[in-house]
């Protein structure tokens, strides 16, 4: 039993001991996860891979994010929130272990095929640890005030500004240790800690329940549905340019070829990639405050939802215009780039925390790993077909069909959250 707090002593919310212990096993996996996609990105760039070869690479690994979210819903119901996010963990361990046994002298298919399986695995661990880390926040955070806006925004934040430091440690890594030491080395500390985090785990995550059944993991809420399919597009609008399109462009912009202009691309790449992420975790974890959700009812943020979508729906617009009118890659098109994705990521991380917060309040806590599931399958979904599109879109058309791609993809995203309702718990909140 817990004692009471001492006089004029803050009152530590119950279950954030278990927070921060779920918050930083999901800063180490997304360090080593924005790590390992500028790895394998640029280092199969270079050994000759073409925007579709480079789609495909990561094609395995939102596929297996699909069936992971999917099925993780019900692993975690059954089985526990602790039991899965330790799964992730070293899952990825495992991964980046196989992918520095990649042989330089297989075939080209070869290799493709054997990267596709290894991020497959990638895939399913990153899934894994996502929905455990969001589930817990349901169940954690403290009610009313808006707490869980904030616990949710933190989270969510955190976690992509410390993604945005493995982008840059991820094209540091490979400058200077090479594809095989790099992907080792952040192996090994993985490993080291996730034992730590087993050995500190606190008690507050719940230990499952053996009744759960698989059919749980369907959605009957309409809202929940329509926020999904929302984010369906809202990250493929994200992910048509920022898989492959953008690091080719700019590779194609800063590199002359020779080996330290490979160098000095990777950094400028890595550099852009990890500010681009960093915005979006610093603007993702403000967005309680950007939205003032502790002084409006929490069922005005639906409202906040569709209005923020059309906000975003206007950059990838003028975008569009500005690699129509430009024939060939220039100063101000990169400047303009550069400066339109940085917007587009501002208000792009508003409308991700917004989805974020929204699917835990639509959840109810006996089924939030389901939904949350569910939710993050559709996430998956989205990056997947970005993905696709990304090397598509620019290989046939360049920069100008890629981004009038995004903006019709935001644009359905817009569309599906203005199906969204208001529901009692909300409005009463």
């Amino acid at each position: 039993m817990s004692e009471a707090p001492a006089p004029n002593t803050p009152h530590r919310p119950e279950g954030l001991s278990a927070y921060i212990a779920v918050t930083a096993a999901y800063w180490a996996f997304m360090l080593t996860d924005g790590a390992l996609r500028m790895l394998v990105l640029l280092h199969f760039h270079t050994l000759g891979f073409s925007p579709v070869q480079l789609a495909y690479l990561f094609i395995l690994y939102e596929v297996a994010g699909m069936v992971t979210n999917l099925s993780a819903g019900w692993i975690a119901a059954r089985f526990g929130l602790v039991s899965t996010l330790y799964a992730g963990l070293g899952l990825q361990v495992v991964a980046l272990l196989a992918l520095g046994q990649l042989d330089p002298n297989w075939a080209i298919g070869a290799s493709v095929a054997y990267v596709m399986v290894v991020q497959g695995l990638s895939g399913v661990a990153k899934d894994l640890a996502k929905m455990s880390s969001k589930s817990a926040v349901k169940l954690l955070a403290p009610e009313g005030n808006g707490g869980l806006f904030r616990w949710v925004a933190v989270l969510t934040g955190s976690k992509n500004a410390v993604k945005g430091v493995g982008f840059l440690l991820g094209a540091a890594l490979l400058a200077g240790l090479g594809f095989d030491w790099a992907v080792i080395a952040m192996a090994t500390v993985l490993a080291l800690i996730l034992a730590a985090i087993v050995v500190a785990m606190p008690p507050g995550l719940p230990r499952g329940r053996k009744g759960a059944k698989f059919s749980e993991v369907f959605s009957k809420s309409a809202n929940v549905n329509w926020l999904s399919a929302a984010r369906v597009f809202l990250f493929g609008a994200r992910d048509v340019w920022f898989v492959v399109g953008i690091p080719i462009y700019f590779y194609a912009v800063f590199s002359d070829g020779s080996p330290e202009g490979d160098r000095a691309a990777f950094f400028l790449i890595g550099t852009f990639m990890a500010l681009w992420i960093i915005l979006y975790g610093a603007v993702q974890a403000a967005a309680p405050r950007i939205l003032k959700a502790q002084t409006r009812p929490e069922g005005e943020l639906i409202h906040a939802a569709r209005h923020w979508a059309v906000a975003l729906l206007i950059v990838p617009a003028i975008l569009s215009i500005a690699t129509l009118i430009s024939e060939a890659p220039s100063l101000w098109l990169t400047l303009t780039l550069v400066a339109g994705l940085l917007i587009f990521g501002a208000i792009f991380a508003v409308n991700s925390s917004l989805h974020s917060y929204l699917i835990l309040a639509f959840t109810r806590s006996e089924r939030v790993t389901m939904d949350v599931g569910f939710y993050y399958m559709a996430n998956a979904g989205g990056r997947l077909l970005g993905t696709l599109l990304s090397g598509l879109s620019y290989q046939l058309g360049g920069l100008a069909a890629m981004m009038l791609t995004a903006t019709v993809m935001v644009g359905l995203s817009a569309l599906m959250a203005g199906r969204l309702s208001p529901e009692p718990s909300l409005t009463s909140a």
